[in-house]
């Protein structure tokens, strides 16, 4: 079962139209293809989706699990919003009551083991190995963790872990988002149940209006003496809850030696999506200049490109300058522009003469879809830009760092 249904609220513009496991990546994925690939390469063929934001845009990607291989007698992808049934059902309030809401749909496929995940992280693993973990143990629930820097503790569940083996062991203690952590070892929302504790879980904390696996299941198993196991990922694994860090997990791509190998990796996605599959080759002119970048088909480079990603259908035009950015699906830069540390969502024109972001602060520039920066417009790091404005719109000369443009 994997979570995809959240918008989050810290991506901002960028999540207003579309789940932010649906959130471009990379220059030619989606965030929800790790945790796809990973469900493929692990021998797992029987998955439920569990969207409520926006789901047309995961219908969309997701298809009928095709593109990882998932269609078949025995293998399928189903997408599962919220619905209106005989009894009680409403929105989903919560990732546990989400699974509550499906448990009929769990049942029908009689189920071993229940894979629960989320769909918007960056990560390589095998389920196997913490399948295979959790067997020999014979747990109720087996929680992947992994450590973190201690600034960012206080934003995750943190288990303290029984040591011995290094693979992992039994959790001890568990605390939620604490404002004073205390343990190193975050939770990846990546759990195994056996089905039982699940349902019993579920029943017991759902029906008193708690929703969320790690504020109310974890502790709730950990205090009922069910077996709570930890397994340990030593991994690359990339958060991408702002818009700082979902820059600098796409930026990981780069460089000589990158954190995030796709080759290896091995990323299937739907090729469908935005008629990929069907746009001409990338067109790098004489006149351009390209270090470190990444860029995929349809697109056209005149300007100079560096340490940047542009999604296909991206037009760079001759004189402009694109730096520490990341472009998505056919956005045009004119003429002598320049943009600098900023996020383009899609069908966005940066103007002629316009500058974007600077290098002078670390903070993104952002651009929602479908906006038409004026000529000669100059936007300071930080600024967010509202979606499908016109040229009309930009009625200053300078917007300075924090402003938003609606």
């Amino acid at each position: 079962m994997v979570l995809a249904g959240g918008r989050v609220d810290d991506l901002g513009v960028l999540t207003f139209f579309r789940p932010k496991s649906a959130m471009p990546f990379g220059g030619l994925y989606c965030i929800i293809d790790f945790p796809m690939s990973n469900l493929m390469h692990s021998g797992i063929e029987k998955v439920g989706i569990l969207s409520q934001y926006k789901p047309f845009y995961l219908m969309e990607h997701v298809g009928n699990g095709g593109s990882w291989d998932m269609t078949g007698r025995n293998r399928f992808v189903t997408i599962l919003p919220p619905f209106k049934g005989l009894g009680t059902s409403n929105w989903y309030k919560g990732t546990a009551d989400a699974v509550y809401q499906n448990i009929d749909f769990i049942t029908m496929h009689r189920p071993d083991i229940i894979l629960i995940l989320s769909g918007d992280h960056i990560y390589k693993m095998d389920y196997r190995e913490i399948i295979r973990f959790h067997l020999e143990n014979d747990a109720d629930l087996t929680i992947a963790c992994a450590k973190i820097p201690r600034k960012d503790a206080h934003r995750f569940g943190l288990a303290n872990i029984e040591e011995g083996d290094v693979r992992g062991g039994r959790v001890l203690d568990y605390t939620e988002k604490s404002d004073k952590p205390q343990f190193e070892w975050a939770s990846l929302t990546i759990n195994v149940f056996t089905p039982y504790a699940l349902f019993e879980a579920l029943e017991a904390n759902v029906k008193e209006d708690s929703h969320e696996f790690g504020r109310d299941i974890i502790p709730f198993l950990l205090a009922g003496n069910y077996k709570v196991y930890g397994y340990k990922h030593y991994g690359y694994w990339g958060y991408t809850r702002t818009p700082q860090e979902y820059w600098q997990t796409n930026m990981d791509l780069q460089g000589d030696s990158p954190k995030i190998d796709i080759a290896s990796w091995q990323i299937c996605t739907n090729l469908s999506r935005l008629q990929i599959r069907d746009r001409e080759p990338a067109l790098i002119r004489e006149s351009s200049q390209i270090e470190d970048s990444l860029l995929y088909s349809g697109c056209q480079v005149k300007g100079k490109v560096v340490h940047s990603i542009l999604f296909p259908g991206v037009k760079v035009d001759s004189g402009s300058v694109v730096e520490d950015s990341i472009l998505f699906s056919n956005t045009v830069v004119k003429r002598y522009a320049r943009v600098i540390r900023t996020i383009t969502d899609e069908n966005v024109t940066i103007g002629t003469g316009a500058e974007i972001g600077d290098e002078t602060h670390d903070d993104l520039t952002i651009i929602g879809t479908g906006t038409r920066v004026a000529k000669e417009t100059k936007i300071s790091s930080g600024v967010t830009v509202y979606p499908n404005l016109g040229p009309a719109q930009f009625t200053r000369k300078l917007y300075h760092r924090k402003e938003v443009i609606q």
